[in-house]
């Protein structure tokens, strides 16, 4: 069985699931996970984890991603993008009176930490059902603010046709930031509604756009190392042949130099554990060793 990632490049139109589905027709195993959901109209990096893999997805969900996209500004929509029902329409003049400079000072006051409220169609579980599929049944969702991180906000051109704005930014942001909350928010604030047209994800941090491969073209020599993956997510302990036996059977090692979670590999790029120092020693989370 193999072990490993893909970084794939999502079209349009298919669901993270669809990818997943047909990634495990090609692999022929039912341990496939993603890193992170794209959205139907969404493009860009999806990482998917193979059988072991999946283990180590959550490091990779929880590190920095970057979007380009586009909203437009004049409609809100019930999705916060230009899939769902139309709620409002901003009158010509209303859109006319918005300038450039608004539209830059209130998507610049978003870089760093900010409290954002969640799309109402995004896949928080709410009562252990999706918020997007309790909007889909008609259910009026509005989910409670938290906190996330804009890291860098650029705005690439805004331009002016059929009574709407339209705004390309490229932002850089943390785990659980919504970029249709941001066309929602500035729709919101500048009173002329706002949803989002386009969204490509360029960046699932550690992994980039140009790692990225067609769904249509893979194939397991696209598959990466779990161990390579691993090295350039989490920090890594060199282990000797009685400190891997002795994770076989759980057992806890001296404490590690690094503070946190990392992995227990040995000199021949075996990966053993994930290991984390807890009281006295690094003790094993997961143990990937065999008997």
């Amino acid at each position: 069985m193999s072990d490993g990632f893909l970084v794939i490049d999502k079209p349009s139109g298919i669901t993270s699931h669809d990818v997943v589905a047909r990634i495990r027709k090609v692999f022929g195993t039912k341990r496939v996970g993603h890193a992170g959901t794209l959205d139907p109209m969404a493009t860009g990096v999806l990482v998917l984890g193979i059988n072991n893999g999946t283990k180590l997805l959550q490091y990779i969900t929880e590190g920095k991603k970057r979007y380009l996209a586009t909203i437009k500004l004049g409609f809100a929509t019930v999705t916060d993008d230009k899939d769902g029902k139309v709620l409002t329409t901003a009158a010509i003049s209303d859109i006319e009176k918005v300038s450039d400079a608004e539209i830059k000072s209130n998507l610049l006051k978003l870089i760093g930490i900010i409290m954002q409220r969640p799309s109402s169609v995004s896949a928080i579980k709410i009562d252990g059902k999706r918020a997007y599929d309790r909007v889909r049944e008609g259910e009026v969702v509005e989910l409670p603010a938290r906190e996330v991180t804009i890291y860098s906000l650029e705005i690439l051109e805004i331009s002016r046709a059929e009574g709407a704005i339209a705004i390309k930014i490229d932002v850089s942001c943390s785990a659980g930031t919504y970029i249709r909350a941001i066309a929602r928010d500035l729709g919101d604030v500048l009173k002329v509604g706002g949803h989002l047209t386009e969204l490509r994800r360029s960046e699932v941090a550690p992994f980039s756009i140009e790692a990225a491969v067609s769904i249509e073209s893979i194939s397991p020599a696209d598959l990466l190392n779990v161990v390579d993956v691993a090295k350039r997510i989490l920090p890594a302990r060199v282990i000797d042949l009685s400190e891997k036996s002795e994770l076989k059977f759980g057992r806890s090692l001296s404490a590690s130099e690094f503070s946190g979670i990392g992995i227990a590999i040995t000199s021949d790029n075996e990966l053993c554990a994930l290991i984390e120092n807890k009281n006295s020693g690094a003790q094993p989370i997961t143990v990937f060793v065999k008997e």
